[in-house]
């Protein structure tokens, strides 16, 4: 290898676009701690089994994506592919179940060997938001109104369509297993080798295949909606209510699902056409049986995640960076009394760049490169007067400030 180069799958980001993503999850942190959902974190590796148990052994993250490394003693470690199953297990070995209801927000790293794309990388960042404790369909209801605040707040709302569904309760889903085994049974021939595997471990999982035989048998499956009993069609009712009562616009989509039987009740999906074939950018459900099946009490749940790449790349331009003030210091004897000066109009809560070298026109020149907004022009007659020269440099106009109250000048240039 010639040059060194990032991992494939991963990337640096640099200023701009960290600023983009500095955006989204400061915007998702502070309106999730509105809602009451305050922020936590757990490891970036888990034990193997917590994403086992949680994702599924025939998911494609489990049997395809996951990064797993193996440690003394036999232990098997893999970096964490999405957040709610080291959050459930979190609640477990935490006993946290006495404080229910829980909410929180959180935001990191995750990890996934799949085809890089557009706006997914092996490594890439999410920020999600969990609701644990609350089996109420309100719970769904609050849930998706913090996911559609957080795009509004980003401005990228309009640019999403709120699509819905509902898996019902386990009896609903028995009954629709059963229908879905049936009709894929008559269509063997025509399913693909992953298909067919799923077909006797996990057949709801054949509907999110990508392959296209798949789809065309996929089209004509039996639908959830038929399948549902009474209490389900009230639940679902009620989440919909909730939706209109906030002018949530939503588009039922009867093929939206999740594989997995601790999923019950609400599944949504924020999607876009902005950026290619995968268009979610915020999806989540309600997790009812999650940490019951990790080994935990039953406790039902609810979240969504959100890519930050995805959002970001929704934002466009990135946010102009904070103008910074420059002192210039002119001479070498300038440069000590600069030095302090920087210090202490950082403190007082100033945005200060500080040249390390150069005469004046260099120094003016790299002020002009930061697009800083003034210049503070320290020479040997300015320090002789403890003054200092301020340049505004949109106007051009400058004028002589004692140093003691030369940042209570400088504030108008935050």
């Amino acid at each position: 290898m010639s040059t060194l180069q990032p991992v494939r799958g991963t990337r640096d980001i640099l200023p701009d676009e960290m600023r983009r993503h500095r955006v989204v999850i400061d915007t998702a942190r502070a309106l999730a701690e509105q809602y009451g959902y305050l922020e936590m974190s757990t490891p970036v590796f888990e034990f193997t089994e917590v994403f086992k148990r949680s994702l599924g052994d025939t998911s494609d993250v489990v049997t395809k994506e996951m990064y797993t490394f193996s440690m003394k003693e036999s232990e098997e470690l893999t970096l964490r592919p999405e957040a709610t199953a080291g959050i459930a297990r979190a609640f477990i070995s935490g006993g946290l179940a006495q404080q229910l209801p829980l909410k929180y927000f959180y935001s990191g790293p995750m990890f996934r060997h799949e085809r890089p794309q557009k706006g997914r990388q092996r490594q890439f960042h999410q920020i999600d938001v969990e609701l644990l404790g609350v089996a109420e369909p309100l719970g769904d209801v609050e849930v998706i109104a913090i996911g559609a605040h957080v795009l509004d707040a980003l401005g990228v709302l309009e640019k999403t369509a709120l699509e819905l569904n509902t898996l019902g309760d386990p009896e609903s889903r028995r009954a629709y297993r059963a229908a879905l085994v049936e009709y894929f049974q008559d269509h063997r021939a025509r399913l693909s080798a992953d298909s067919l595997d799923r077909l006797d471990r996990n057949p709801l999982r054949i509907l999110d295949s990508k392959n296209e035989g798949d789809r065309r048998v996929i089209a004509d499956a039996p639908l959830f909606g038929d399948y549902l009993n009474q209490e389900s069609r009230d639940f679902f009712d009620t989440v919909k209510t909730g939706l209109e009562v906030l002018d949530i616009p939503y588009q039922l989509n009867p093929r939206l699902v999740r594989g997995l039987d601790y999923y019950t009740h609400t599944a949504f999906e924020f999607t876009t056409r902005e950026l290619g074939a995968q268009g979610a950018v915020l999806a989540g459900g309600r997790y009812d049986g999650l940490i019951e099946t990790i080994g935990g009490p039953s406790t039902p749940g609810i979240g969504w995640a959100a890519g930050v790449e995805r959002l970001s790349m929704l934002l466009g331009r990135a946010p102009v960076a904070p103008r910074p003030v420059v002192v210039v210091p002119v001479g070498g004897g300038a440069e000590e009394a600069a030095l302090t000066l920087t210090q202490r109009l950082r403190q007082a809560g100033l945005s200060i760049e500080l040249g390390f070298s150069g005469n004046l026109k260099k120094r003016m020149k790299r002020a002009d490169r930061l697009n800083a907004r003034a210049a503070v022009i320290l020479g040997e007659d300015e320090l002789a007067r403890n003054s200092a020269t301020v340049r505004d440099l949109d106007t051009g106009e400058q004028e002589l400030v004692s140093l003691d109250v030369l940042s209570d000048r400088l504030a108008r240039f935050g």
